[in-house]
């Protein structure tokens, strides 16, 4: 189960702004974010030696675009099609609501379950696909959002009935002047929830050949540059650092 957060204000100077944690088997090797793949010129993800695929993806527009897994659906099936093609087919489009229609028009039982997260400086979209019948698309609201395996802010998943109040009063991320500080704190929040115990944490040590593998932070301007700060490992405060991207296109 991987974590998106975002924080989405049309009207801003820093419209959105995004925070993933990914968690991963420990043995699924994977590459950082980098333009990995020859045929999407200018799109930047972290590549799945697997399958060559990603989790995530930044596209030369200022589409982001991430994949979870729904409940009871990790890892690859039979006759299933990689769900790491996912956001490398979003992030390429021209916004994100080209993105979300793209999506939503591919066959739905080609994939196991999955959520994804498609945003860009002007609208964020959550769609689900569940592995039959046709992706669904619905608008996220203005503010913070979260998004598991579970639904978008939804109290039925203890990991979000826990994080999502932290993020909330957070002081939001000011990209213009690096400030990242309470983001970076609450992705590496690694202590179990006195209730709900290991089920609510957002920072998951190695368990089981389990855990999380890597951290992201993603701000997209009003203009749609975008600046992604990448943790290769267990988030830790002060462990993200800039990357690298190609010059987005107009």
């Amino acid at each position: 189960m991987c974590t998106v957060i975002l924080l989405h204000r049309p009207g801003h100077a820093w419209p959105l702004l995004l925070a993933a944690n990914r968690d991963e088997r420990l043995d699924r090797a994977w590459d950082p974010p980098r333009e990995w793949w020859a045929d999407r010129p200018g799109v930047v993800g972290g590549r799945d030696r697997s399958a060559g695929g990603t989790w995530m993806a930044l596209g030369p527009r200022g589409v982001v675009a991430a994949v979870l897994n729904r409940p009871g659906s990790l890892g690859p099936a039979p006759g299933k099609r990689s769900r790491g093609d996912l956001p490398l087919v979003a992030a390429a489009q021209a916004d994100a609501a080209a993105a979300a229609r793209r999506i939503a028009a591919l066959p739905g039982q080609d994939w196991r379950p999955f959520n994804m997260v498609v945003a860009d400086s002007r609208h964020a979209y959550f769609l689900r696909g569940l592995g039959a019948g046709a992706v669904e698309v619905e608008q996220l609201p203005e503010g913070v959002a979260m998004v598991t395996a579970h639904e978008p802010n939804d109290q039925h998943s203890p990991r979000i009935r826990r994080h999502l109040p932290a993020f909330r009063s957070a002081a939001p991320p000011d990209p213009a002047l690096d400030d990242w500080g309470a983001w970076e704190r609450l992705l590496s929040d690694d202590t179990p929830d006195p209730v709900d115990g290991a089920a609510a944490m957002l920072n998951i040590a190695p368990t089981a050949g389990f855990g999380t593998v890597c951290s992201s932070l993603v701000a997209i301007d009003d203009r749609g540059r975008a600046a992604w700060r990448f943790c290769a490992g267990r988030p830790v405060p002060g462990g993200f650092a800039p990357l690298v991207l190609p010059a987005p296109v107009a």
